[in-house]
């Protein structure tokens, strides 16, 4: 360890033992170790002079401020490097792949950021009179129509902001037909592949959440989930394709064999991005499915605006489906339905999820997508997400155990395991010497049925020469593992901080900046 120039420990980046001559800074290079905003600046110095009298009499009276505001201040300068090092700090789409499993990480095209920043939809407001938000509109109900065609679904709620949210919005909607008929059904089934979202959502709704073992070969144990239904089963909420990576082949029996006791099928579209184009949901005997627009329709995953779950609902469910939702007249205009009334056949919507369709720049990126591609171009970006991730698997199938690669190929995503690593070694040393390589490291020890579970998700974003590169850095890393290499127990030694105590972090978390009690003693 050394003290940099502001008094905090650093550890050198290369690792003492790598490198017998760390730099007493901290810094590596053009990689500057940087501070944060409070120990560059102080509250005496400004980028900016303001008159003493500029702001006038104050209307504030005994309310105003007596005391300093305390923040830091900085001159234009150190604000703009300050900014710029902790971006250099950051990896992004834009540097290399995402391999985390299970969150499709694809690339952003830039002609749906430009889209997104048109007049007319990067600056309308929620409280605009419809008149004049017909384009808005417009897009809404067009992106609505696609989803219903690309699902074979009747129906759409557009207003959920996340793929949870979605899932809320199903269940909700199965609990209002449920009601409606006055079924008080009190049990979800949740199939192990499922995402960990899915049985939350169900508890949340106020449903007991019960299991629903998997077979070997990763899939949802037919049997086991027969014999359970029941009256008191509402539905059953399963991921497809799942988080092992595999299409649920029994689906349809699946939904038949729920339909036939009452219940209904909830499905987790989270991974719709291996299918769009090839397979429609509603053929399945799906009742509802969310699917998140990040992943499959390329919209951010965060620094968007908020985000966007739209949920698609068979015949059955339609009527209970949340508003507002959005009306095309016979004139062409369009308008937004958002009183449950007989007039407008939504008499027994569950109600509002959201007060406004706040994600518009989630719906405009999104529809960019889908008119840039047709229904070819996204058949495509399914067949290609679902080639590179049997590229990944069969290329490392020689160096780590992939518990599932016996049961045909995979989806989206490569399953593997840390057995077979040598003793003492796990996922999180191989995860964290990739950061030294310069890949972001794949999702960890999810999902849960596989020990030391490392999930990669590679989407169609990515050429062969991109993944080359990528399987290059795993296979050494693995290759080091194998032979015992002690110093990836301390990886990574080129990130711009060192392993940390990930347990201690999660649990005693340090939110706010305090300062150091010999800088309070100098004041």
């Amino acid at each position: 360890m050394s003290m940099n120039k502001q008094g905090r420990q650093t550890q050198p980046r290369d690792g003492a033992a790598s490198n017998p001559h760390p730099t007493a800074t901290g810094n590596r290079a053009l990689m500057l170790e940087e501070p944060l905003i409070f120990e560059i600046g102080d509250s005496e110095r400004t980028g900016v002079d303001w008159p003493a009298d500029c702001w006038g009499e104050s209307r504030l009276g005994d309310l105003a401020r007596k005391e300093p505001f305390d923040l830091p201040g900085l001159s234009e300068p150190e604000t703009i490097r300050h900014y710029t090092r902790l971006s250099r700090q950051n990896y992004g789409i834009d540097l290399g792949l995402f391999p985390l499993g299970s969150c499709t990480m694809k690339h952003n095209p830039r002609l749906n950021e430009k889209v997104a920043r048109l007049p007319g939809f990067a600056d309308i407001h929620p409280l605009q009179p419809v008149a004049s938000v017909q384009g808005a509109l417009g897009v809404i109900h067009e992106l609505a129509d696609w989803l219903k065609k690309l699902t074979g679904m009747p129906a759409v709620a557009m207003s959920p902001k996340a793929g949870a949210h979605g899932e809320l919005c199903g269940i909700l909607a199965i609990r209002a037909a449920l009601e409606k008929r006055g079924d008080a059904r009190e049990v979800i089934l949740v199939p192990e592949s499922a995402h960990g979202t899915n049985p939350a959502t169900a508890a949340f709704a106020g449903y007991a959440v019960e299991d629903i073992p998997a077979t070997e070969d990763g899939r949802v144990d037919f049997d086991a989930l027969v014999e359970r239904l029941g009256p008191d089963v509402a539905g059953v909420m399963i991921t497809n394709p799942n988080t092992c990576g595999l299409f649920e082949r029994d689906m349809k029996r699946i939904s038949d064999a729920v339909h036939a006791t009452g219940g209904f099928v909830y499905c987790d579209g989270a991974n719709f991005n291996a299918i769009v184009g090839r397979v429609r949901p509603g053929d399945l005997g799906i009742d509802a499915m969310h699917i998140n627009l990040h992943k499959t329709f390329s919209t951010p995953h965060g620094g968007g605006g908020p985000g966007s779950g739209p949920v698609v609902f068979s015949e059955a469910l339609a009527p209970f489906a949340p508003l507002p939702f959005v009306e095309q007249a016979k004139d062409g205009s369009f308008r937004l339905v958002e009183e449950e009334t007989a007039e407008d056949h939504h008499a027994d919507s569950f109600g509002r999820m959201t007060a406004f369709h706040g994600q518009m720049g989630m719906f405009t990126r999104a529809l960019a997508y889908i008119m840039s591609h047709g229904a070819d171009g996204l058949r495509q970006v399914s067949e290609d997400a679902v080639l590179n991730a049997n590229y990944v698997l069969r290329s490392m199938e020689d160096m780590l155990e992939a518990p599932f690669a016996k049961s045909g190929p995979c989806m989206h995503e490569a399953l593997f395991s840390d057995k077979g690593v040598a003793e003492g070694f796990s996922t999180v040393d191989i995860a964290k010497a990739l950061i030294d390589e310069g890949f972001h490291p794949m999702t960890m020890y999810f999902p849960l049925v596989v020990h030391g579970a490392m999930l990669i998700e590679p989407t169609e974003t990515e050429s062969k020469a991109g993944l080359d590169e990528f399987l290059h850095a795993l296979r050494s890393v693995v290759e080091r593992a194998k032979a015992g290499d002690e110093s990836l127990h301390g990886a990574p030694y080129h990130a711009p901080r060192s392993r940390l105590d990930e347990t201690m972090a999660a649990r005693k978390p340090v939110l706010t900046y305090e300062k150091p009690e010999e800088a309070i003693a100098a004041e």
